[in-house]
C-alpha cells in the first residue's frame, strides 16, 4: 500500500524514522545489545562489505539510532525541493554529544593545511575547540565579522587554504545572526563545504538546507531531546554519499556513537517539539518584552525586539526569534550574581531547550574557557546572563523574575 506523504510538521516529528517493530511494540524497543548476529557466514559478509542493509555492531549502528537520524532528516527537509523538484533528502548520523557530531565534520572534510572560516561569538566548546584541539593538527581557523558579508568575500579570496565556512545563528550567548542565504551563497560560489549549527533554532524555526547548506548540526541535548534526560549530537549532510563515505567512517573510528537509550529519549522528545517550541517562543516573547522594559535591566539581546541589530535577518530566515536571550542589568557582575542567587522557579543551570526555564552566566559557566579579552570583543561580558525560557505558566516566569530584580 502506498504511503501517504506527510504534510504537516508535527506529524514528521511523531512518525517519520518509525518502522513497525516484528512483535508489534507501539514504540520501537531499546536494543540493548551490543552485537548483532547473522544466519549465515555470507550474509556476515555481505552486510560488513554493505551489499547487504542490516544491523553489525551498535558503534555502528542501532535500530534506536536509525529512527532518530531518520527523524531529523525528514525535520530539517521538511517542505523543501531538491534541484530537480523533488523532495529534498538528507542523512543523518547520531553522536554521543554535540562535540563529537563536530568533530566528525572538521575531521572528515579539513586535514592539515586547511582551514575553516567562521565568526565572532560561538559555543564555548566551538571556540576551543577552534583554538586548542584544531592547530596542533595543522587545521585552523579564520575568525571574521560575518556581518559584513563583503569582508568575508575578501577574506576567503585572500586565503585559498580556507576549505570550509562554518555558521552559528542565532550565535550563543549573544544571539547575533548572521545572513544565511548570503554567506551559503558565497560558500557555493567559492566551492566551500557549508556547515550550519541550528541547535538554537531547531528545524521548526529555521532549514539552512534552504539556503544550500552542505551539513546542519545540531546539540540534541538541547530543544530536540527537550527534557534535559540525555545527551546527543546529531550531522545531517545532503550529499548521501559524503555521508555514507568519509564522514561515517571517522564516526565510527572517533567512536563518538550515541547509545541506544539515548536516542530512545530523544525520539520521544522530537514528538513534542513543534508544541514545546510554540510555547517557548510565546513565553520568551514576553519575558524579553519585561525585561525590555525594567528599570534595573540595561541591554536585553532577543531577536524579537526590534533594536537587535539582527532582528531584519532573523526575521527573513527564522520563523520566530526563538527561545533564547540574554540580558545585562544595570549593576553589572554583582548585580547578575545577586539576581541569580534569588531566583525560587528558574533554576540555576547550564544548558538549555529544556521544559524549564534555566538561568546561566556565560563568562564564568558555558565561556569560561574562552579568553576574557576575546569574552568582551565578543560582546560576552562578565555581567552578561543568558536565559533559556521553559513552557511554565508564563506569569509564573515573570513574578519569578520580577522579585529576583527587586
Amino acid at each position: 500500500m502506498k504511503q501517504t506523504p506527510l504534510t504537516g510538521f508535527s506529524s514528521v516529528c511523531v512518525h517519520a524514522g518509525h518502522e513497525q517493530d516484528p512483535l508489534y511494540a507501539h514504540l520501537t524497543p531499546i536494543y540493548a545489545s551490543s552485537t548483532y548476529v547473522y544466519d549465515s557466514a555470507d550474509q556476515g559478509m555481505r552486510r560488513f562489505s554493505g551489499q547487504e542493509d542490516g544491523y553489525i555492531y551498535t558503534r555502528w549502528d542501532s535500530p534506536n539510532f536509525r529512527e532518530a537520524e531518520e527523524k531529523m532528516a525528514a525535520l530539517e527537509c521538511f517542505g523543501l525541493t531538491g534541484p530537480d523538484g523533488s523532495p529534498l533528502k538528507a542523512k543523518a548520523k547520531l553522536h554521543s554529544s554535540g562535540m563529537g557530531a563536530l568533530s566528525t565534520l572538521f575531521l572528515s572534510h579539513l586535514k592539515a593545511g586547511d582551514k575553516v572560516i567562521s565568526h565572532y561569538s560561538l559555543y564555548g566548546g566551538t571556540d576551543e575547540l577552534f583554538r586548542k584541539i584544531l592547530p596542533p593538527l595543522g587545521i585552523e581557523a579564520v575568525i571574521v565579522d560575518m556581518q559584513d558579508v563583503a569582508g568575508t568575500e575578501a577574506a576567503i579570496k585572500a586565503d585559498p587554504a580556507i576549505r570550509m565556512m562554518y555558521l552559528e545563528t542565532p550565535a550563543n550567548p549573544t544571539l547575533r545572526c548572521v545572513d544565511l542565504e548570503a554567506l551559503l551563497g558565497l560558500a557555493q560560489q567559492h566551492k566551500l563545504v557549508s556547515a550550519v549549527d541550528n541547535t538554537f533554532a531547531t528545524p521548526y524555526l529555521q532549514q539552512p538546507f534552504a539556503y544550500g547548506a552542505d551539513y546542519v548540526f545540531h546539540s540534541t541535548t538541547k530543544f530536540l531531546n527537550g527534557h534535559g534526560t540525555a545527551i546527543g549530537g546529531v550531522l545531517i549532510g545532503r550529499d548521501a554519499e559524503a555521508m555514507r563515505g568519509p564522514v561515517e567512517k571517522v564516526h565510527r573510528l572517533l567512536g563518538a556513537n550515541s547509545n541506544p537509550f539515548d536516542a530512545f529519549l530523544l525520539t520521544q522528545g522530537i514528538k513534542t517539539l513543534e508544541v514545546r517550541m510554540e510555547r517557548h517562543c510565546h513565553n520568551a516573547m514576553e519575558v524579553a518584552g519585561f525585561l525590555d522594559g525594567h528599570p534595573a535591566v540595561a541591554k536585553v539581546n532577543y531577536l524579537g525586539l526590534a533594536d537587535h541589530p539582527d532582528f531584519a535577518v532573523a526575521a527573513r530566515q527564522m520563523k520566530h526569534a526563538g527561545a533564547m536571550l540574554s540580558f545585562e542589568l544595570k549593576g553589572g557582575l554583582e548585580a547578575g550574581k545577586r539576581f541569580i542567587d534569588r531566583l525560587q522557579m528558574c533554576l540555576r543551570a547550564v544548558s538549555l531547550g529544556t521544559c524549564d526555564t534555566l538561568i546561566c552566566h556565560p563568562a564564568s559557566m558555558t565561556h569560561y574557557g574562552v579568553p576574557k579579552e576575546l569574552r568582551e570583543k565578543y560582546e560576552i561580558t562578565d555581567g552578561l546572563i543568558r536565559m533559556s525560557v521553559g513552557i511554565e505558566a508564563v506569569t509564573d516566569i515573570l513574578n519569578d523574575l520580577d522579585q529576583a530584580l527587586q
